[in-house]
């Protein structure tokens, strides 16, 4: 992953709306939901729910399918990973001890 898609994640993610409906995809996962119940959850109109899941999409975070008529999306775990290994890459620099307490919470959290 570049810097620059990395980017383009966390640019996605810094709208609080885009964040509470990607952690409501990940706790979903890995059958995710539709998007009538995400604009439920989230109290959104359909409208602005649909272009935060464009910028969500756009940004590779999230994944559609249909079934039947409806839409599912569902978190790209996939992503996810790759984005969490581009900021630990060349974490501690031969001092893993010191990235135990990032580790540890991914971890605990999994």
């Amino acid at each position: 992953m570049t810097e620059s898609e990395a980017a383009a994640k966390f640019t996605a993610l810094a709208h609080e709306t885009r964040l509470r409906l990607f952690r409501l995809l990940i706790v979903n996962a890995p059958h995710g939901l539709p998007a009538g119940k995400l604009a439920e959850h989230l109290a959104v109109a359909p409208n602005n729910l649909s272009a935060h899941l464009n910028v969500l999409s756009h940004a590779g975070l999230i994944a559609m399918r249909k079934a039947g008529r409806s839409r599912i999306y569902t978190a790209r775990m996939d992503t996810i990973g790759e984005t969490i290994s581009f900021l630990v890459d060349e974490c501690c620099q031969g001092h893993p001890e010191a990235c135990q307490p990032a580790m540890s919470a991914l971890n605990s959290s999994c």
